[in-house]
């Protein structure tokens, strides 16, 4: 946990691939903790094919069955049918703005936002822009993606600096 913390949580991701990265696993990390999901990272890139949504769109039934039976990921037959279903609409979103990055990044205007926290009581669980961003996910048929899940992917794609005052990596 401290070397994400200091190594990737909050540092600007623009690679459409990582982005699918983050959204799947802040997904599937739905009512679990963190660690659970980072200690089985390796493997969901296994399964997902490094989440290249081309490869990922073209999973079928029979090869979701299969990912349901590794032990080494969460085997949440809806967590991981969505992984499918959001490749298939990122793929839609890159055909539609250039690129995820350029569409997902639009929610905070390009940039990410700096906020000096005190105390990690002070940073919320969402945003009105993550709430925009569920929102217009949801209308473009992603699943796994509410508020707060949008918010957590914000976070550690560097879309929002939540990192304390007192921490190396604020702003």
């Amino acid at each position: 946990m401290v070397a994400y913390h200091d190594e990737e949580w909050g540092v600007p991701v623009h690679d459409d691939r990582r982005l699918f990265e983050m959204l799947s696993l802040e997904g599937a990390q739905a009512g679990l903790s963190w660690e659970t999901v980072l200690r089985k990272r390796e493997r969901y890139r296994r399964v997902f094919k490094d989440f290249d949504p081309a490869v990922v769109a073209r999973m079928t039934p029979a090869r979701i069955d299969k990912i349901l039976e590794d032990p080494g990921i969460i085997r949440n037959r809806a967590k991981i049918e969505s992984v499918v279903t959001n490749a298939k609409a990122l793929l839609k979103l890159q055909k539609e703005f250039g690129s995820f990055d350029a569409y997902i990044w639009g929610f905070v205007d390009g940039e990410p936002l700096a906020k000096r926290r005190r105390s990690a009581a002070a940073i919320p669980s969402s945003s009105p822009q993550s709430e925009a961003m569920s929102r217009d996910l949801r209308a473009r048929g992603f699943r796994f993606v509410g508020p707060t899940i949008c918010y957590a992917f914000m976070q550690a794609v560097g879309m929002v600096n939540d990192h304390l005052a007192n921490c190396f990596r604020a702003s």
